[in-house]
């Protein structure tokens, strides 16, 4: 078919005008406090570790430099004696590590975390005062770690805890401080002293955007090098703008794709560079692309709700589509909350007795909440119950505030890494779209916000069926039934893979799912030409599963699988499971709507049910995982 144009879009006669928002003068200012904590911080681990080195401290100190984050978590209960053990062990091994770096000798290599980039540099391993800051450090990370596994608190609490263990753990790192980074000294000496001059001034830069730059931001813009694939607004109301972007083929299919991006950051991770381009590379195979781009909430937006963002969100925008595309149905693709959003309103349609979305693609998306990861440590009733009186009164919750949220589950790539570059070393980030990206955040609705974390993180009610009420419909995912594809990724710190699996449960038609490599942002990124990160497409094993009863993809080591009911393993190439009518070389089918029992000597697999296809990279096929059941 020819492709179709804008002229029967909806519009709303008063345009909406982009928010500017400006920098709070408390955000300095908490930049300010935290510049100085940190500075204080680095003087007294520097003092510490000079002291050590030095010979004056023999045994672990009995009180250490500390950033007080251990206030966020509620006083916790330690056994005495097996803290008392655990100190006095690591006391003999901090002693007898004295004693080797006295000797001239270190931790053996191997004794040490692979790839560990803050210890990289020669100067780590060579330089025994260096080596010997490296080998101390990495024994207190040790010894802190196995201190707040002792923690005899409820699960959630003992979660929080290790988290924030960890972040102190990797906040006092000596690669850090300039006193104790080799790299950041010889630079210093280098440039003589221009580089901390540099560094000084970065951190003012920092402090006055009230975030740590991640990348060069002048070397991108929006149009200019970034979202350039030529679009045009044809739809606009208070809450979204509709792009369709146009085409570049003499025919397009008949059916359009929707896209429904994430709420907090802006519409164009999916059309960053022309070589990375999801959406580019969607219209050149002759889609026609529509994609949602949520407005940065101002304060007169403050009270919008769920139901808002799906009424005049995601339902407006499959209208929009509909209408403008001539046809009944779209394929509609949403990535991380924006699946999330998608999901909801496809469920609230289904209520209707509607559908308008003909298949559906979730990206990186939870559905089930019982297991969101580390984000999870942010999100408690006592935290939310403090804040909900403002946010529920038409406060905003800030993208500046979520993305440092994100930021710190990975500290030591997106925090503590720039912290060193920018500071230390009076460096400027080299140029990252995706970062830029990441960085230009938008701010949430305080209702909207509160609603997410309570029926999602906290009650986890999306999940059962009838148990939320959205846009006057009972959501029962059961009932979304058209085709879906399931995207998650191994390293994904904000949606678990495992997590993401639990979608094939819950929606009720045919599911691919797929496990992808590295994170979510970068694997969602289509690079053809460079055959990145593992979707589909690439090299790499289908296994054909059955859902229900329990069968489930349970194990993926070297191309094997295995029913997470009877746990029958099978190989590929190797000989049929009793779970399995063929195994062929690059394909395990899975028995689907088998009437014969007795062929399947597992008998987990149910009459007459749909299939799941799982995709596992090559580069995947060394990772033994179990979803849940």
């Amino acid at each position: 078919m020819s492709p179709p144009t804008s002229k029967r879009a909806k519009t709303r006669p008063a345009p909406v005008a982009p928010v500017a928002t400006q920098l709070p003068s408390e955000v300095a200012n908490e930049w300010s406090e935290l510049a100085h904590r940190w500075q204080d911080v680095g003087a007294q681990w520097t003092k510490l570790w000079s002291d050590a080195a030095l010979g004056t401290m023999r045994v672990m100190p009995a009180s250490l430099p500390s950033l007080d984050i251990a206030s966020q978590v509620p006083a916790v209960s330690i056994d005495s004696a097996a803290a008392a053990l655990l100190t006095e062990r690591y006391t003999r091994s901090f002693e007898e590590l004295w004693t080797r770096a006295t000797e001239g000798r270190t931790l053996q290599a191997s004794a040490h975390p692979p790839a560990d980039r803050r210890f990289s540099d020669k100067a780590w391993r060579e330089h025994p005062y260096f080596a010997w800051l490296r080998d101390a450090y990495l024994l207190y990370g040790e010894y802190v770690r196995e201190l707040a596994a002792l923690a005899q608190t409820d699960d959630a609490t003992k979660r929080r805890l290790v988290f924030v263990a960890q972040q102190y753990v990797d906040a006092i790192s000596p690669s850090n401080f300039l006193a104790t980074n080799p790299e950041a000294l010889k630079r210093a000496l280098e440039t003589g002293g221009t580089s901390i001059a540099q560094g000084l001034s970065n951190l003012v830069s920092d402090a006055q955007r009230g975030r740590i730059a991640m990348t060069d931001e002048s070397a991108f813009e929006v149009g200019r090098n970034l979202a350039t694939t030529p679009g045009s607004v044809v739809y606009r109301n208070p809450l979204i703008e509709l792009i369709q972007y146009a085409p570049t083929t003499s025919e397009v299919a008949r059916r359009p794709l929707l896209i429904v991006p994430p709420c907090i950051n802006k519409y164009y991770i999916l059309d960053l560079q022309p070589e990375n381009s999801f959406v580019r590379y969607a219209v050149g195979e002759g889609h026609t692309v529509f994609m949602v781009s949520w407005r940065n909430i101002p304060s007169e937006l403050g009270g919008l709700t769920w139901d808002d963002y799906l009424e005049q969100g995601v339902l407006a925008a499959l209208d929009v589509a509909c209408e403008i595309a001539g046809g009944k149905t779209v394929n509609a693709l949403g990535f991380c909350v924006g699946g999330t959003l998608l999901a909801c309103a496809l469920a609230v349609l289904a209520g209707r007795r509607e559908t308008p979305v003909a298949s559906t693609t979730l990206l990186a998306t939870m559905l089930d909440f019982a297991d969101p990861g580390d984000i999870g440590v942010y999100v408690s009733r006592e935290g939310l119950a403090a804040r909900m009186p403002a946010l529920c009164g038409g406060g905003r919750i800030q993208g500046s505030e979520l993305a440092s949220a994100f930021a710190s589950l990975r500290p030591n790539e997106l925090v503590w890494n720039y912290v060193v570059g920018n500071y230390l070393k009076g460096q400027t980030p080299p140029a990252f779209d995706l970062l830029y990206w990441n960085s230009d955040s938008a701010n949430l609705p305080g209702p909207m916000y509160v609603e997410y974390l309570r029926n999602m993180y906290l009650d986890n009610r999306l999940r059962e069926p009838g148990a939320l009420t959205m846009c006057g419909q009972p959501i029962e995912l059961e009932r979304i039934t058209m085709p879906a594809y399931v995207l998650a990724t191994r390293e994904d710190h904000i949606v678990p893979w495992r997590s993401a699996y639990k979608s094939v449960d819950l929606l009720g038609g045919d599911l691919t799912f797929v496990l992808g490599d590295s994170g979510e942002t970068r694997t969602v990124r289509v690079e053809p030409d460079k055959l990145p990160y593992g979707h589909d497409g690439l090299p790499g094993s289908v296994l054909d599963i059955a859902m229900g009863a329990g069968v489930h993809l349970d194990h993926a080591c070297g191309g094997v699988a295995a029913c997470s009911t009877c746990h029958v393993v099978v190989e590929e190439g190797g000989e049929t499971c009793s779970a399995m009518l063929e195994a062929e070389e690059d394909m395990l089918d899975l028995a689907v709507g088998v009437t014969d029992k007795s062929r399947l000597g597992c008998q987990c697999i149910p009459n007459g049910k749909k299939s799941m296809r799982v995709r596992i990279p090559e580069w995947n096929r060394n990772l033994v995982a179990e979803p849940p059941h």
